[in-house]
């Protein structure tokens, strides 16, 4: 496709259309973005991509709006934004452009589109309203807020801060799109590992990375305990119960909660121990014999704790 013209509306602008503009401008990096609701412009032709604008929705003739009498919906009714919808026509595009392998393709696009398009697409629709502490926190109302304020007349002002917009949106959408691919490396890695271990309490990584999908994944519910190496010392950790909330299939001994150095090998008995949070959710080792010897004794206090109840 030979496209010069990236199209969508002027004036104020939301999430869908700025996210959608961050998956088009990688797409198409030569064509220029036009905002306007021009119908010289908002009519479809071969040179352009009309998005959240236009009243009509015809991936063959590069239209992607959501607002007409009939809009476009999910399979399960829910309904798109124009970010959805080119995520949906543009995103394998878009991971492939991003150096996503083949093979990984349909599982980033779908967890992409669950976790990070479909609540941008019900926010914009009314369908979902970001409530509570962190309400003005999330995505769409950061992205919104960063409109002119209502008494900014100057001239350029929306397209201005649109650009500036659009900067700051490709770097979350880059962001959880390479989170998501990372993820999937490290689960191969941690499938390995978890083979290793056997029957073993404790896994052992090769450095710091997410683990929990994949220890879910292989149905490793013996294991309690995390170690792996970081820059300079070597860490334990514990494995969440669940994917939200803090609950850990094991707790560090409550004996190490809080202690440091000199205080932390005099409670543990092991030399190198530099650090338990009070939480009980990791401690710090000075080296892996260390961290394996902390790592067994958590092991162990667990099973006395089983035991006794």
């Amino acid at each position: 496709m030979n496209i010069a013209h990236l199209v969508t509306h002027s004036g104020g602008f939301h999430a869908d259309e700025l996210l959608s503009s961050v998956i088009l401008t990688r797409l198409f990096p030569k064509a220029r973005i036009t905002r306007t609701r021009d119908a010289a412009w908002t009519t479809p032709a071969p040179d352009r991509v009309i998005y959240d604008v236009g009243r009509d929705h015809d991936p063959e003739r590069l239209i992607f709006d959501h607002h007409q009498k009939s809009p476009p919906l999910r399979d399960d009714s829910q309904p798109y934004s124009s970010f959805g919808l080119i995520w949906r026509h543009f995103g394998r595009d878009y991971l492939r452009a991003f150096g996503v392998p083949d093979g990984d393709l349909d599982m980033i696009h779908a967890a992409f589109d669950a976790d990070f398009v479909l609540p941008i697409d019900l926010v914009d629709n009314g369908a979902l309203s970001p409530t509570g502490l962190l309400g003005d926190l999330s995505l769409p109302l950061l992205l919104e807020s960063l409109k002119p304020v209502f008494d900014d007349r100057s001239p350029g002002a929306d397209d201005r801060a649109f650009e500036h917009a659009l900067t700051i949106a490709r770097a979350f959408v880059e962001a959880a799109v390479a989170r998501k691919a990372a993820k999937l490396r490290a689960e191969a890695v941690v499938m390995e590992a978890i083979a290793a271990a056997g029957e073993s309490r404790v896994l052992e990584l090769p450095m710091g990375m997410p683990f929990r999908s994949a220890i879910e994944k292989a149905g490793a519910d013996h294991l309690l305990f995390v170690v792996h190496p970081r820059e300079t010392d070597w860490t334990l950790t514990g494995i969440r119960r669940e994917p939200e909330g803090f609950a850990l299939r094991a707790d560090l001994p409550e004996a190490w909660a809080g202690l440091t150095d000199a205080a932390f090998e005099a409670a543990s008995g092991v030399p190198g121990s530099r650090f338990c949070h009070n939480a009980r959710f990791i401690a710090v080792a000075a080296d892996r014999k260390a961290a394996l010897q902390l790592a067994t004794l958590a092991v162990q206090h667990t099973k006395a704790l089983r035991g006794a109840a």
